[in-house]
């Protein structure tokens, strides 16, 4: 009785594998840089937050809230 599935991958199965991406790092491995980073995103949701009427203001407010909480959170991770 033969299995539903092959022992050995195949070429076609292989080269549509997935495979883990290369991203790039959202935050930093320090806190003095993470402080930065947090610092400079609550400046820009701030000045968004000026034009939150307007809806490309709307937009900007919503993602550097986000922005903010993201590396707020991974701040909060790292060592001293």
């Amino acid at each position: 009785m033969g299995s539903f599935y092959a022992k050995e991958p195949t070429a076609l199965r292989e080269s549509i594998a997935i495979r883990p991406l290369a991203l790039s790092r959202l935050f930093v491995d320090n806190r003095r840089d993470g402080a930065r980073l947090i610092s400079s995103a609550l400046v820009l949701f701030t000045i968004s937050a000026t034009q939150i009427l307007q809806p490309w203001g709307l937009l900007l407010t919503l993602f550097f809230a986000v922005l903010c909480l993201y590396w707020g959170m991974a701040y909060r991770r790292l060592d001293r």
